[in-house]
């Protein structure tokens, strides 16, 4: 990444010029008043986010020197409609220590909504880097920080864009092997993985591992997705498709979501199936949903205070850092938290937490 001390910012000429009308309906558009053709206003809306323009007067006078704040962008919750979704939290706990760790590290943190679309704050420009949760595929959040030359580290990879290194977070391929291996050896024998719709790579890896693993020791692979937004009411659906599918029903079920799983599990004992005993549930996420179902649920968990402390100090270094010093991405380590959704009774004992690499 540039550091875009070098590029000249965009103004409201440009945004004008570019978008085909007048510098008074540019500032009306972006500030939300007049009366502008719905489309008018969002190709207005889009051009600044392409150009990289903030109609901030404070933005544009601090980002020339610290202001002391570090952005924090969370897109799962961008997506979900609601950014307290009920049992997730994860994405609080990440946040919480994130400001803390901030905090100690001499900076302020500020929560934003993602700064490309209309209703984001002027000020989020000047922010002196980035943390960005679960990227999308070509994450234009990425690139609108990139144009601006501010640092930016991602919690999860943008599988669209090999270039940027600048994340951590890489437990994806190593979590889903550790969990398939954990319901084998608990006596699973046909394993389905439930993955989200968000198109990031917690889903993307995670399908493209299980898949292997499915090819390679000869079992069809069984896929389902369900869109994260749909909580434990979404879980259940897919628990009333897999009874309905003419196909045998799993024994094994890894759910990225501790939503999903809750559901699913509710889902599967309404049916009369017995949790471990006719099938087991692993959830992808620790969340309160997983921690609190009957039986409690199998999950990874994903460590949000270790990895949100390690994305501050990250991107502090990237801060601090000349342009041509090669910072390298911590490493974080997880669990699998082994509760009774998966002790069988073949298996009685209870091991203690599995740490994966």
């Amino acid at each position: 990444m540039s550091n875009g001390m070098a590029r000249r910012r965009a103004t409201i000429h440009d945004v004008a010029k570019q978008s085909g009308v007048s510098i008074t309906t540019v500032s009306h558009a972006l500030n939300g008043k007049g009366v502008i053709a719905k489309a008018t206003r969002q190709r207005v809306i889009d051009t600044a986010a392409d150009l990289g323009y903030s109609p901030d007067a404070i933005a544009r006078g601090l980002r020339s020197r610290r202001l002391g704040i570090l952005g924090l962008v969370i897109r799962p919750l961008d997506t979900l409609g609601s950014y307290q979704p009920e049992g997730v939290d994860y994405f609080l706990r990440f946040a919480g220590a994130a400001a803390v760790e901030a905090l100690d590290r001499g900076y302020g943190l500020a929560l934003m909504r993602d700064p490309t679309v209309g209703n984001a704050p002027g000020i989020a420009l000047a922010a002196d880097g980035f943390i960005i949760s679960d990227p999308i595929a070509s994450d234009p959040v990425i690139a609108l920080l990139d144009r601006n030359g501010i640092p930016v580290v991602a919690v999860g990879r943008d599988i669209e864009r090999p270039d940027f290194t600048a994340w951590l977070g890489a437990g994806t391929v190593t979590n889903t092997d550790a969990v398939v291996r954990h319901l084998v050896e608990r006596g699973a024998e046909r394993i389905a993985l439930v993955t989200g719709e968000d198109n990031n790579s917690w889903n993307a890896d995670s399908e493209k591992t299980y898949r292997a693993w499915a090819k390679k020791s000869g079992k069809a692979a069984l896929v389902y997705h369900q869109d994260e937004g749909l909580g434990e009411a979404g879980g259940r659906a897919l628990a009333q498709e897999m009874i309905a599918s003419d196909a045998l029903l799993p024994d094994g079920i890894y759910c990225l979501t501790g939503r999903h799983a809750a559901g699913i599990q509710a889902g599967l004992q309404a049916a009369g199936y017995q949790v471990p005993d006719d099938i087991m549930i692993v959830a992808g996420s620790d969340s309160e949903q997983t921690r609190n179902s009957a039986p409690p649920i199998t999950s990874i968990d994903l460590a949000p205070e270790a990895t949100a402390k390690a994305a501050v100090e990250f991107l502090v270094k990237l801060i601090d850092a000349d342009s041509d010093t090669e910072i390298v991405p911590p490493a974080v380590g997880y669990q699998i938290r082994d509760r009774a959704s998966t002790r069988r009774a073949l298996h009685p004992a209870a091991p203690l937490p599995v740490p994966l690499a």
